[in-house]
């Protein structure tokens, strides 16, 4: 009987693409986490040269209240209060992977920087991690898309009887299905 995965699913600031997975995957059952790579956390702002910056541990509701007295009208149209109300409800605050002692089996990231950021942040050690990368644009429609995408995904790899020696075949397939490049590393840590 293969082992139930535990997963930790990575954007670039644990707020939209990671959280929309970390909700959907939590909502099916599976052991998950979320985080963020980035330095800090970054929203759009009014302005495509001014984000809203914030650090990670910065309460997901303290947020949501700062953006809806900067401009509800804009943060209600852009979708971010909704997706702030969303994240508020899954955990308290956006976390960063690279603080994390927490091991994983499978860690899924959603773009290439992101997934090179992980495999840099963590000292070769003895307990192995795939780290699987699926390409998913950081707007809430890819995002809705990513989660399906890392669900079908992960299903694949929890039924299986020996993923170190399936994973490779199951990347294949995924990838010509999706449609999308798959990046796959085997970490140990």
């Amino acid at each position: 009987m293969p082992q139930p995965l535990k997963l930790a699913v990575i954007c670039s600031s644990n707020m939209n693409r990671s959280m929309e997975a970390h909700n959907f995957l939590s909502k099916k059952g599976y052991r998950v986490q979320s985080f963020g790579t980035g330095d800090k956390v970054k929203l759009p702002g009014a302005a495509p040269d001014r984000p809203n910056v914030y650090e990670f541990g910065t309460p997901y509701d303290d947020i949501y209240q700062d953006l809806l007295q900067k401009d509800r009208e804009l943060y209600t149209r852009n979708g971010l209060l909704h997706m702030l109300d969303r994240n508020r409800r899954i955990k308290p605050h956006p976390e960063r992977f690279q603080s994390t002692t927490e091991q994983f089996n499978l860690i899924l990231t959603c773009e290439e920087r992101v997934y090179d950021q992980v495999i840099e942040s963590r000292d070769s050690q003895t307990t192995p991690v795939h780290v699987v990368n699926i390409e998913i644009q950081d707007n809430h429609e890819e995002a809705t898309i990513g989660a399906f995408l890392m669900c079908e995904l992960v299903s694949m790899m929890a039924n299986s009887d020996d993923l170190d020696n399936d994973i490779d075949e199951m990347l294949q397939d995924f990838e010509a299905k999706c449609q999308r490049p798959i990046l796959h590393c085997l970490l140990f840590y």
